[in-house]
């Protein structure tokens, strides 16, 4: 029951890590709370729900049109939503937030119009395949979610720490102006974050309809505020804290609902942004800012 249980938590928490990367990336370059990443998140699980339901469309073709579909809305979100007020004059620090807010309305009105509410049924062919190791039951279904997780997450590390489009992105994210001076188009390089961040968005929406056989138009708040808390949790634009926060609000998340109550499962991770910014504000892996 413990084993299961624990995979269960790190399958939830991986989902939860991809978001909160793609939470993790924006801030990190832009220094925004992209709010909303959570309904492009749902709008990748319906076209999952679209493809692989509607249209009888194999996985794999549901994954990459969910990629390529939440790309362009992130490239329509940075050119249309923060674009025209990145270093305007007068313009308050908090006007591209509210923007990004502005956009996550449109988006889940728009989701009630396109999809309709209640829940969607996501039928992915081996969701009810499994087998059992001694006494543990594992589906197929949680180790494919596990495996793109970890995949993902290990080539976004190697992206950005070896090639030099991901030094560019670092160098942008430590200092935009010398980064300009330097030579790095920055941006492009806002572009593509924001193009980044919202695919990996899509590629969530995907897993979680795999995970819950259900989305809805609701769920992209849900996830949102799970995704900022959890980039609180972890550190504000670290990429390390994001993949770790995650991991541990599904094993949190997933043992309440076991071992306690189920009703306080979506209370845990304000709880832990209280508890974090108490004792730790910068997270646990960010850095202490020096006064």
């Amino acid at each position: 029951m413990l084993i299961e249980q624990l995979i269960n938590g790190l399958t939830l928490g991986s989902i939860y890590a991809i978001v909160a990367l793609g939470f993790t990336l924006v801030f990190g370059v832009l220094g925004i709370i992209n709010m909303a990443h959570g309904e492009i998140f749902m709008f990748g699980a319906f076209i999952g729900v679209i493809l692989t339901t509607s249209l009888q469309a194999p996985l794999w073709v549901a994954f990459m049109s969910a990629i390529v579909i939440t790309a362009m809305m992130g490239f329509l979100l940075e050119k249309f939503a923060l674009r025209p007020l990145r270093n305007k004059q007068g313009v308050s620090h908090l006007a591209p937030l509210i923007s990004t807010i502005g956009v996550s309305i449109l988006l889940e009105n728009l989701s009630h119009h396109l999809f309709g509410a209640g829940n969607h049924p996501f039928r992915a062919s081996f969701a009810q395949i499994s087998f059992e190791i001694g006494s543990v039951t594992i589906y197929l279904v949680q180790l494919v979610i596990f495996v793109i997780s970890v995949i993902l997450m290990m080539a976004l590390s190697f992206w950005l720490g070896k090639t030099k489009a991901g030094k560019a992105l670092r160098a942008t994210a430590e200092n935009l102006e010398t980064a300009s001076l330097l030579g790095v188009d920055t941006k492009r390089i806002i572009t593509m974050t924001v193009i980044i961040a919202s695919a990996m968005g899509g590629i969530a929406g995907i897993l979680v309809g795999m995970a819950f056989n259900s989305v809805t138009p609701q769920m992209g708040l849900s996830m949102g505020l799970k995704g900022l808390a959890i980039i609180i949790l972890g550190g504000m634009g670290n990429v390390k804290g994001a993949m770790a926060g995650g991991l541990i609000l599904g094993l949190a998340e997933t043992f309440i609902v076991v071992y306690g109550d189920s009703g306080y499962r979506d209370a845990i991770a304000f709880l832990a942004i209280i508890i974090i910014l108490l004792i730790r504000p910068q997270g646990l892996f960010g850095q202490k800012i020096s006064a």
